[in-house]
């Protein structure tokens, strides 16, 4: 697989509580120098990174991340301020309890309610599977699926366990046709990259697969 095609499906992350402009202002050089599918960041830094990237790069943010328990309305409010602020795509946590309590009315009302919000840019909501019976994951492609938005997503990578081969299968086996995948957490290597995209994802949230790519450079020049 061609390293541009890899680096053209990954959204490359930063999404630690301590992170600062001058790391993001260096993720977006990366994001735009490596042709990456978007620079995922935290939302109070998305109407400054859209100045920066000026266009040429996507911003995506995540709302309700990572626990997944403000309320519906919250959730909208901050899906709809991303996008005002220039965010391209939202990154979106379910709420995790109702999944349990086996609400999914409720789940894919929320999730819609999301979608509405978001003024037609790109929606991914992300179930974080290491929480999630086999059952509730294929409940789950099945929600996502007629909620309307266009991606599932694996984990935020900050709920103990990350994108694994063994949930992108299940995903592609069991979401309909126009719901595509993005594996997230955990992806830290080229290999990694590519067999979770020969599994059927086709967006990766990782910040690894960048600096690889960046070590290689540097390896090459010694």
């Amino acid at each position: 697989m061609e390293l541009k095609d890899i680096l053209g499906k990954c959204d490359h992350t930063l999404l630690t509580q301590t992170a600062t402009w001058n790391e993001i202002r260096s993720l977006c050089d990366d994001g735009m120098r490596y042709g990456c599918a978007s620079v995922c960041i935290p939302a109070s830094y998305v109407k400054q990174a859209a100045a920066y990237v000026d266009g040429k790069l996507p911003v995506c943010t995540v709302i309700g991340f990572p626990n997944g328990y403000d309320t519906a309305a919250a959730k909208r409010f901050m899906a709809a301020g991303a996008v005002e602020d220039g965010a391209g795509e939202v990154d979106m946590v379910v709420n995790l309890g109702w999944v349990k309590d086996r609400r999914w009315d409720s789940v894919l009302s929320e999730i819609r309610g999301v979608k509405d919000a978001c003024g037609g840019k790109l929606l991914k909501v992300i179930v974080e599977c290491c929480f999630l019976t086999e059952a509730e994951k294929i409940k789950l492609c099945e929600i996502v699926t007629a909620s309307g938005a266009d991606f599932i997503k694996t984990s935020t990578g900050f709920g103990g366990g990350g994108a694994t081969r063994e949930d992108v299968a299940l995903f592609a086996a069991h979401v309909g046709p126009e719901v595509r995948i993005k594996a997230a957490g955990g992806i830290t290597t080229l290999q990694d990259a590519e067999d979770f995209i020969r599994l059927g994802a086709s967006r990766l949230g990782t910040s690894r697969v960048v600096k690889a790519v960046k070590a290689m450079e540097s390896d090459s020049k010694k």
